[in-house]
């Protein structure tokens, strides 16, 4: 009898996505587009959004071409505004929210003040009010689910130990506190740390082509032998994102090959 029944679970393994409908910020590269890739792979609905008007529309183009239901819309996170009314009129398009992720970074690593400036708008404010956007939305969900896109930079000192290390490890912090605050509206928080993440025209695509030094200096910290893809940080956010993971809340999952060596409590 047992035999059956744990053989039945380790062969069929179904995310409960099917039908479930979702926000993804920065949803036309690297990580956030692998992101929505996944989610429509699985079942779900999808609205996008990205800075860049023509990438949205490049995006939501192509997967509709593979009988995806996803929508788009051009939106600075910055714009407080903007993100909100993005946020109600995609759940209107898509007919309720039931996932939400943030994955948009200003990415700045300068200790200027304006690189601080940008990483507390954009990777902070942005998604806290993402969050509080959706969260009216998502109380009205049988299945909610918040899950940020944070960084191995915000779990240890490393090259980006200025804003971006900083603001990433706050993030960490925020979806935590969420995942108390929201435990007993049944609504799950979680992050995902990615570590090294290579795509073409991405952050180390870029470093590849104009900073060999440094670009060599980061792989061979990576003791795989090679940087993570978009896809493998996806289907960890997607997973956390999913009713699979029904119990998992308060969670940093980190997903770097190793990388990092600290180990997390």
């Amino acid at each position: 009898m047992y035999g059956d029944s744990i053989s039945e679970r380790l062969t069929i393994v179904n995310l409960g996505l099917t039908g479930l409908r979702a926000l993804v910020t920065g949803g036309t590269k690297g990580i956030g587009r692998a992101i929505v890739e996944t989610l429509v792979e699985e079942g779900a609905s999808v609205a996008l959004c990205a800075r860049t008007k023509s990438d949205v529309v490049a995006t939501v183009e192509h997967l509709r071409e593979r009988n995806a239901n996803v929508t788009g819309a051009a939106v600075d996170i910055a714009d407080g505004t903007a993100l909100a009314e993005w946020v109600t009129d995609s759940a209107a398009e898509l007919g309720g929210l039931d996932i939400v992720v943030a994955n948009v970074s200003a990415l700045a690593i300068g200790d200027d003040e304006e690189s601080w400036r940008k990483s507390f708008e954009v990777d902070m404010m942005g998604t806290v009010r993402l969050v509080n956007a959706a969260l009216p939305l998502l109380e009205k969900s049988s299945a909610p689910a918040i899950v940020t896109v944070s960084s191995v930079s915000g779990r240890e000192i490393d090259f980006a130990a200025g804003p971006y290390g900083t603001f990433k490890a706050a993030l960490i912090h925020y979806t935590q506190g969420l995942a108390y605050q929201l435990a007993a509206k049944g609504i799950r928080a979680n992050t995902v740390s990615p570590g090294n993440t290579y795509f073409p025209g991405g952050v180390w695509a870029n470093i590849e082509e104009n900073n060999s030094e440094l670009f060599g200096q980061a792989m061979a910290l990576n003791p795989t032998g090679r940087m993570a893809k978009p896809e493998e940080i996806a289907r960890a956010a997607v997973f956390l994102a999913s009713r699979a993971a029904s119990f998992v809340t308060g969670t940093n999952l980190v997903v770097d090959g190793a990388l990092t060596r600290g180990v997390q409590f």
